[in-house]
């Protein structure tokens, strides 16, 4: 099926894009080439704009470190002493270092990296919050959305995209920046983002990834729909967790019309801040799943219509040269007020991004009433693929530390929809139980579960 799209600009002058890249960041860089982060992530991007004269249309714009007092607004003082020093140390130290975190990598040009894609974030937000640009692209590297209060984790040290959003809220009142719209479309759950902004109303955070009942990178319960919020922000945090890989142009199309557009008309934000991940984009075997760059493009040409258009694109994961290159360009397009066609090789959701969309509207329909109508029937699905469902039973397995048994056989008759249900059971157990995966008794739920969810013939 094909769809022509435009942006959802005002008429009259021609956007002013702002494109922030520096090669100062490629600094960051591992001793081995057995990471995935890499500098040649952002050269591949740079040459592709180029290539394409994107990078003439645009605002040009150069990177500068952000002050210690506003990364420190989110993170604690001790991660950023850490961040500030550690490209000081000799390279045992860097890897000694960096074994105490979670899948992150330090070297020489670590510290200067991590303060520049920091205050680059900061600052094409500003930019475009003051209306001096209509939107803007920042090219940055490291990464930020899993990088926690306290340590740096999964390839990201400083968390940009949160540090900027608290800098528009709490630094700027004179910008009118009084909420914010976060979208995180990057393969991963934004944990860090999540939990920095949980029980805030004036920030609403949105993630849409790969989850696979817990079995998916970062390995944690709360990038589950059933985290929302808390508090005061109760409501304001949606995560949309996909059961498996292969997720492609329209099962993200579904999740931005069911969830993500009518909730962000009701929220109404000022501007948004998408961190923008390319790792679920076709051809990135990390994320495994399938979005076409005019895939990309659909999605932030949907966003075009909210906060008048004013969007910051700040770069997260994706790790296919090529994949992300292609990607970004796309995106970079519909910003400048490029026409596209989409042509994709599926325009069908899998039937589990229905019944994820569906719970997903169920949990936040309190809070956000536009929810409540019931989703379109007799639409045309497709079946999740049979060795999805074989891979998943390894991985629920796995991931809790399960010697299945005797249940193997049992889990072997389940559909992936019998599945959900039964791991959100076995997932109520935990919570109320405050079980380990590994304890005895929560051996014992599973057992029990699996034989209750059992098909009876």
């Amino acid at each position: 099926m094909a769809a022509a799209a435009g942006t959802a600009r005002q008429e009259g002058a021609a956007p002013r894009v702002g494109l922030l890249y520096d090669q100062r960041m490629l600094a960051h860089a591992p001793a081995l080439n057995t990471e995935k982060e890499t500098p040649e992530r952002l050269r591949a991007i740079w040459r592709k704009l180029a290539a394409e004269g994107v990078t003439s249309r645009c605002v040009g714009m150069r990177a500068k470190e952000a002050k210690e007092k506003y990364i420190a607004s989110v993170h604690a003082r001790k991660h950023v002493d850490l961040i500030r020093k550690i490209s000081s140390k000799d390279s045992s130290d860097l890897k000694k270092t960096a074994k105490k975190f979670d899948s992150v990598y330090f070297s020489k040009g670590s510290s200067e990296s991590a303060f520049l894609a920091a205050g680059s974030v900061i600052e094409v937000a500003e930019k475009v919050a003051a209306g001096e640009l209509s939107s803007a692209i920042a090219l940055v590297r490291p990464p930020g959305h899993h990088a926690e209060h306290s340590h740096p984790m999964g390839y990201c040290l400083f968390n940009n995209v949160a540090i900027a959003a608290n800098y528009l809220l709490n630094e700027r009142p004179d910008l009118g920046i009084n909420k914010i719209l976060i979208v995180d479309w990057d393969v991963h759950h934004g944990n860090g983002t999540q939990n920095m902004f949980y029980n805030d109303p004036r920030v609403l955070f949105f993630s849409v990834h790969r989850y696979g009942y817990g079995s998916f990178y970062p390995y944690e319960a709360d990038a589950s729909h059933v985290f929302i919020g808390d508090e005061t922000g109760r409501g304001y945090n949606i995560n949309v967790p996909w059961e498996h890989a292969k997720c492609g142009d329209a099962d993200y199309v579904a999740a931005w019309d069911h969830v993500l557009l009518p909730v962000a008309e009701a929220f109404d934000p000022d501007i948004i801040l998408l961190s923008a991940g390319f790792d679920a984009a076709l051809g990135d075997d990390m994320g495994d799943c399938c979005i076409t760059p005019n895939g990309y493009a659909l999605l932030l040409t949907k966003l075009l219509g909210f906060a008048k258009g004013r969007i910051v694109m700040a770069l997260e994961g994706g790790y296919n040269p090529e994949s992300i290159a292609n990607s970004v360009c796309a995106c970079a397009k519909v910003l400048l007020g490029d026409k596209f066609t989409l042509n994709s090789p599926e325009m069908q959701p899998f039937e589990s991004t229905w019944r994820v969309i569906q719970m997903v509207r169920d949990e936040l329909k309190t809070y956000w009433p536009v929810l409540s109508s019931k989703l379109p029937e007799n639409v045309s699905l497709r079946s999740t693929p049979s060795y999805i469902q074989v891979n998943f039973l390894f991985l629920f397995s796995s991931s809790w530390g399960l010697e299945l048994g005797p249940a193997w056989s049992d889990l072997r008759l389940m559909n992936c929809a019998l599945m959900y249900e039964m791991w959100i059971a076995l997932f109520q157990i935990r919570l109320l139980g405050n079980l380990t995966p590994s304890s005895l008794t929560f051996h014992q739920h599973v057992m029990t579960t699996v034989a209750a969810f059992k098909p009876h013939s």
